[in-house]
């Protein structure tokens, strides 16, 4: 796996770029070569904070953690990770084996003012996919919907994650 450690207003020092790489190392069983990782450190107020992502096949794994040292938010971050693939461990041994991932996602983020409000603004590639395919990759980045395209009917569908637990499903109304 390709590592890229990034400090976000700090310098990483060596000991943690070094505790990082080991940590990581586990998940070479799960991912190849090709895969990337990229890790973010940051300090906000007192708390140290860890952003990991690893894009494998077109899947994009995420987990961030903070805590009172750099190490704890890594290793509580890790164990999230480890615990996403384990249990989505079958659905994504069936979908990859179909070879159902393999567009890579790409993020871009860029921060744009409109007025007095601050917008975060993300690009990535609309991959055909069923609802289910986007359930799964909405629960594996931990957000509360996700946007794609239906490989069905073409249309640009948005799945999110109701209050009750169940999930919804918007489909453009022509």
């Amino acid at each position: 796996m390709r590592i890229t450690i990034y400090g976000k207003q700090m310098t990483v020092r060596e000991s943690l770029k070094t505790a990082v790489e080991k940590k990581l190392s586990r998940f070479d069983r799960f991912f190849g070569e090709e895969t990337e990782g990229f890790v973010t450190c940051r300090v906000r107020k007192n708390a140290k904070i860890i952003e990991i992502t690893v894009n494998y096949g077109g899947v994009t794994y995420r987990s961030e953690d903070e805590s009172d040292t750099f190490l704890t938010a890594l290793d509580r971050a890790v164990e999230s990770l480890e615990r996403q693939i384990r249990k989505n461990k079958t659905r994504l041994e069936k979908r990859m084996k179909r070879d159902a991932f393999a567009l890579a996602e790409e993020d871009n983020d860029e921060y744009v003012e409109e007025g007095d409000f601050e917008i975060r603004v993300k690009t990535f590639p609309f991959k055909p996919m069923s609802p289910e395919e986007a359930i799964l990759q909405m629960n594996l980045l931990g957000h509360s919907f996700y946007a794609f395209t239906d490989d069905k009917t073409g249309e640009v569908c948005v799945v999110y994650k109701r209050r009750a637990g169940s999930y919804g499903l918007i489909i453009p109304d022509n």
